[in-house]
């Protein structure tokens, strides 16, 4: 199955797990249920009054100290990482997570058992499409801790981390494609670690209280301590990557994208994931809110095609939406994956071509002046343009809105401020001089 697939998928049967939890110490038996399309990871406190359940999201991110709580109302649910790195990196969406306790059981330390938990209740596919949110302009968050996140714009979820311990020591780095495959063998049966010098510190929090070398690796000074011998080489750069699953998995859909990461940590991780939830939730707002006017200042395409000379595929402009006095005009421009340009600029990665943009603005600016005097009828001529600067990406989905300013027109020149926005945020902008002849 690919981690990518197109549709949602489940588990067919429930499952259960118990064992003794991390921090807490308690005993926990914990089930894996089947849930319907758009359920996400919800977590069910069967040990609480009426059973009340909590969603597996960032926004639900209470503490982040060696490990993930989610709490939302009277549901809290301490160190979900490993459980929800299993379940999101073997390809499952939607889960039901019945539980006793509020922490799930350790077991070894990795995520190998709860992979092995999937793989004994069968992953099923849904009849629903999957969400996926695919990353289009680099994300970067830097702590006060030294961790240091990006996410950038790649067809498919990829993690590159390097992990860095106390003055340098185990310094280490991997690289992996997460598909479901790479999850099970490369990345799960890597276990949870800590350096000598913090587990006093951790004591003393009331944290760690069911730790011990059969789930966990200890570090002091070069010497690694543990009841087995390491699983990998660099286990620890794994299990940081193990953990980055888990925690990105709180977005509550399918990333593609590539996480590139040095020194993460919980805190981290959920901040690059909240990130990702701005950045999603500014793309999903689509068109910014516009009061349109009404009346002689809004020209419809028809009455655009009646000024401009311009057809397809070369029109770029589908509606004049405001004047501002004699100087000022918006247009807009709905960019979609119909559009010609796009089976070649660039096939797999459409992006609109930024030459086109300035055309765009062109345009808008010669309807404006238009406007001027006894220009009507006329037809505009580029003629130049300095300091054009392209910020952002113009994809399938956006709507351009074009502002033009005049800053000179005599006779049959122009020169005009233009700049092209989507979602409120300028992606190019350029000073644009033209002139106008009759037809």
């Amino acid at each position: 199955m690919s981690f990518q697939s197109g549709q949602q998928h489940t588990i067919e049967n429930p499952v259960t797990l118990t064992g003794e939890a991390l921090h807490t110490g308690e005993k926990c038996t914990l089930r894996l249920c089947p849930a319907p399309p758009n359920t996400g990871y919800v977590f069910k406190r069967i040990d609480l009054p009426d059973a009340p359940s909590a969603r597996a999201l960032v926004q639900h991110v209470q503490q982040v100290e060696r490990a993930t709580t989610i709490c939302d109302g009277p549901v809290k649910v301490h160190t979900v990482e490993h459980l929800i790195a299993a379940l999101h990196g073997m390809g499952v969406d939607n889960a039901i997570i019945e539980m006793d306790a509020n922490e799930p059981p350790i077991v070894d330390g990795s995520a190998a058992p709860y992979v092995e938990m999937v793989k004994k209740a069968s992953v099923v596919a849904q009849d629903a499409p999957v969400s996926a949110f695919e990353i289009r302009e680099p994300i970067h968050i830097e702590t006060k801790s030294g961790s240091i996140l990006t996410i950038v714009p790649y067809n498919g979820f990829k993690i590159s981390c390097t992990q860095v311990g106390p003055e340098g020591r185990f310094t280490q780095y991997q690289s992996f494609e997460i598909t479901p495959e790479t999850f099970e063998k490369e990345i799960a049966p890597a276990r949870t670690f800590v350096f000598y010098e913090d587990v006093k510190p951790l004591l003393d929090k009331g944290l760690i209280r069911g730790g011990s070398l059969e789930n966990a690796i200890v570090i002091r000074d070069e010497a690694v301590l543990s009841k087995e011998a390491l699983r990998f080489s660099d286990e620890f750069v794994r299990h940081k990557i193990l953990d980055i699953v888990g925690d990105t998995a709180l977005f509550g859909r399918r990333i593609k994208g590539h996480i590139i990461a040095v020194k993460p940590g919980h805190a981290a991780n959920a901040e690059l994931t909240k990130a990702i939830v701005k950045s999603y939730e500014q793309m999903r707002s689509l068109v910014p809110p516009a009061v349109i006017p009404t009346g002689d200042a809004v020209l419809d395409i028809n009455e655009v095609m009646r000024i401009l000379p311009h057809r397809y595929p070369f029109l770029m402009v589908d509606r004049i939406v405001g004047f501002e006095g004699e100087n000022k005009c918006v247009g807009v421009k709905s960019v979609t994956i119909n559009e010609p340009f796009f089976q070649g600029h660039f096939p797999g990665h459409p992006i609109m071509p930024g030459v086109l943009q300035v055309e765009a603005m062109a345009q808008v600016a010669s309807v404006l002046m238009m406007r001027q005097g006894d220009n009507a009828g006329k037809i505009g001529y580029f003629m130049s343009a300095d300091g054009v600067k392209f910020r952002k990406p113009v994809l399938p989905g956006d709507t351009l809105f074009i502002h033009v300013e005049l800053t000179k027109a005599r006779r049959n020149l122009g020169k005009a401020l233009c700049k092209c926005l989507v979602n409120n945020a300028v992606v190019s902008e350029g000073e644009l001089m033209f002139g106008l002849i009759d037809r």
